[in-house]
């Protein structure tokens, strides 16, 4: 095998991760971020209700900047919602330029690219979401997913643009992709992350995971169900959806886990409806 060819990884990593752009203002960004993932290998552009509409898509500007990424940025995807954006995802990154209370676990860019080439090698499809221009991300958005990533910059100049951050979570992603056909071990902060994972992960069929959207409706039925209780007060929940959020981000569910806590929420409201 040719050095070239030893350098470039399973294309099904590649095609396992989705690159999210969250209400973006500018197209130039769009174009400039369709031209950094591809040129580490990337194809999977995701549009969450840009400014400009569908018509981003043939925006002057954007096909300007997207310089030979033009393919990426015509098969973009655009959706309304987050929600959609991630239909189908196993695992989640947010990006914010500022930490949170609440929300997902923390990483580090190299640790959060360590991860999704893990999952991404489950079969598993892996999303990086980056927040608008002006605002970011809100805590709801950074919620919805099970990480959150804070590019150390410089505290004294710290304004990344939004393609910048595309192009350098792209690159630590496409290094860990390397890393990963080399057989070398992850990042050591990685490494520690991923022993939280459930034991024989490896081994496991991607089936057996549960996907993003698994937990979600989990989560919403498991909430019906604290509401009929009266242990959640929807017109003061306060942070308990979450912290359970939360919790279950760290727990890495299997699909049959996600079955058994549908299954105790299913029959607390029949049970609730028969009294």
């Amino acid at each position: 095998m040719s050095q070239s060819a030893a350098a470039i990884p399973s294309p099904r990593l590649f095609d396992q991760v989705r690159f999210v752009l969250n209400e973006t203002s500018h197209p130039g960004n769009v174009g400039s971020a369709a031209r950094a993932i591809k040129t580490m290998g990337f194809g999977q552009l995701v549009l969450v209700a840009p400014r400009a509409g569908e018509a981003v898509l043939r925006d002057p500007e954007a096909a300007a900047l997207a310089s030979g990424a033009d393919d990426v940025l015509a098969n973009a995807r655009i959706v309304p919602d987050l929600g959609a954006a991630l239909q189908g995802v196993n695992w989640a990154v947010a990006l914010s330029a500022r930490s949170r209370e609440y929300g997902p676990p923390n990483a580090e860019p190299r640790e959060s690219a360590a991860m999704a080439v893990q999952h991404a090698a489950q079969g598993e499809a892996v999303a990086f979401v980056f927040g608008s221009e002006r605002t970011g991300l809100s805590n709801t958005d950074v919620e919805r997913c099970n990480a959150l990533v804070h590019i150390p910059a410089n505290p004294v100049y710290s304004s990344l643009n939004l393609s910048q951050a595309v192009q350098l979570i792209a690159y630590e992603v496409r290094m860990a992709c390397l890393a990963r056909e080399r057989g070398e071990a992850p990042p050591v902060a990685a490494a520690v992350a991923m022993a939280s994972l459930p034991s024989g992960l490896d081994a496991q069929t991607p089936e057996a995971l549960a996907t993003r959207d698994d937990v979600e409706g989990m989560l919403s039925h498991l909430e019906r169900a604290l509401v009929d209780l009266d242990f959640l007060d929807p017109d003061n929940p306060k942070k308990l959806m979450t912290r359970l959020r939360r919790l279950f981000a760290k727990s890495h569910l299997e699909r049959e886990e996600v079955n058994i806590l549908r299954g105790i929420a299913k029959h607390i409201l029949e049970r609730k409806r028969r009294h």
